[in-house]
């Protein structure tokens, strides 16, 4: 009997390498406090925010994923034509069709499949999931992963709820087949009962269907939906869910906490990042992504922006165990533990 010819599978997966790019423009917390009525001192203690990458005028959401995935090629030591697929996690492309990850992918110079997701914060864990499995299946030997946004695009710079947290960036990994083991089973999954507690003021229907005639634009407003969440109820489901899924991620990697090399967690806020280290229990010896307070929460960037510069500041982390995950709209959540490159 014939039968169909099958992928010839890969045992493992791994990460290659990491690359970053971010915002050229540094912004200080004295330059927005003004239309949010605010201080310095305010957004410090409630985010642990100092300063915020933001793309400049020239710099768009294409550029800042290219340069990561650039970044990312070239500490591998890899060429773009070796990547069999491209995934970019999104939310801010201002496309819906055709995809991003097809632009990065002519950049790069591979034809490779190539295709966008949408699952905001939690994005790039999505998607390196998703590249393990594409590994391991024999679909693909390289894969590259990139998270990344443009969030000062969908900025009202007088809410109080978001926007002061907000930067820009993309950061990228190289996902590879291995003969060992480099990246532990992935705990994702989504609440969508809490859909609307982080996401836009309206939708891209509800701005094409205004009249303009009879609302003209004013100056300086945006004709698109900008960022909101509700920053208590998201807090509380970050800090409580959030924890209960990192456990199960270390319990699925078979390791125990004091393991670790390393904590990436999603860069929303200080606070929820030292509330996830007290309920986790980690010891003083797991070193912790703070990318936070130089570079803002850059939702789907925000995770290989902060394993890149821990990498950069922290050498002696490579080949350790690191624990990411990702979380925010949807509410859409995912981790898994990492071996470091």
């Amino acid at each position: 009997m014939t039968t169909l010819k099958q992928y010839a599978p890969n045992r493992y997966s791994r990460i290659l390498a990491y690359g970053a790019s971010r915002g050229e423009v540094i912004v200080h917390n004295n330059d927005i406090i003004e239309p949010i009525n605010s201080s310095d001192e305010w957004i410090v203690q409630r985010t642990g925010i100092s300063t915020r990458h933001r793309a400049s005028e020239n710099q768009s959401v294409t550029d800042l994923a290219v340069g990561a995935a650039k970044d990312a090629l070239a500490n591998a030591g890899v060429e773009g034509s070796e990547i069999d697929a491209v995934i970019v996690a999104t939310v801010t492309h201002p496309y819906a069709t055709p995809s991003l990850a097809t632009r990065v992918a002519d950049a790069i110079g591979t034809k490779a499949p190539a295709y966008d997701i949408s699952a905001a914060c939690a994005g790039f864990c999505y998607a390196i999931a998703q590249a393990d499995g594409l590994v391991r299946s024999g679909i693909a030997s390289k894969v590259m992963v990139i998270g990344v946004e443009k969030l000062s695009d969908f900025i009202d710079p007088t809410d109080r709820t978001i926007s002061f947290l907000l930067g820009d960036g993309g950061g990228a990994a190289i996902v590879a087949a291995s003969d060992e083991p480099g990246i532990a089973p992935t705990v994702w999954g989504s609440d969508g009962s809490n859909w609307d507690k982080v996401g836009m003021s309206g939708s891209l229907l509800q701005i094409r269907n205004r009249n303009f005639v009879e609302n003209p634009v004013e100056e300086g407003e945006k004709i698109w939906p900008t960022l909101r969440q509700e920053g208590p109820s998201v807090f509380r489901w970050a800090v409580w869910e959030m924890a209960k899924v990192a456990k199960q991620a270390l319990e699925e990697a078979g390791i125990t906490a004091d393991q670790l090399g390393a904590f990436i967690p999603h860069q929303a806020n200080e606070r929820i990042i030292d509330q996830m280290v007290k309920t986790l229990k980690l010891p003083e010896t797991v070193i912790v992504a703070r990318d936070i307070k130089e570079s803002g929460n850059t939702s789907g960037a925000s995770v290989p922006l902060a394993a890149h510069r821990l990498l950069q500041e922290n050498p002696e982390l490579s080949g350790k165990f690191a624990l990411q995950i990702g979380f925010g709209a949807g509410l859409a959540f995912a981790a898994q533990v990492v071996v470091l490159p």
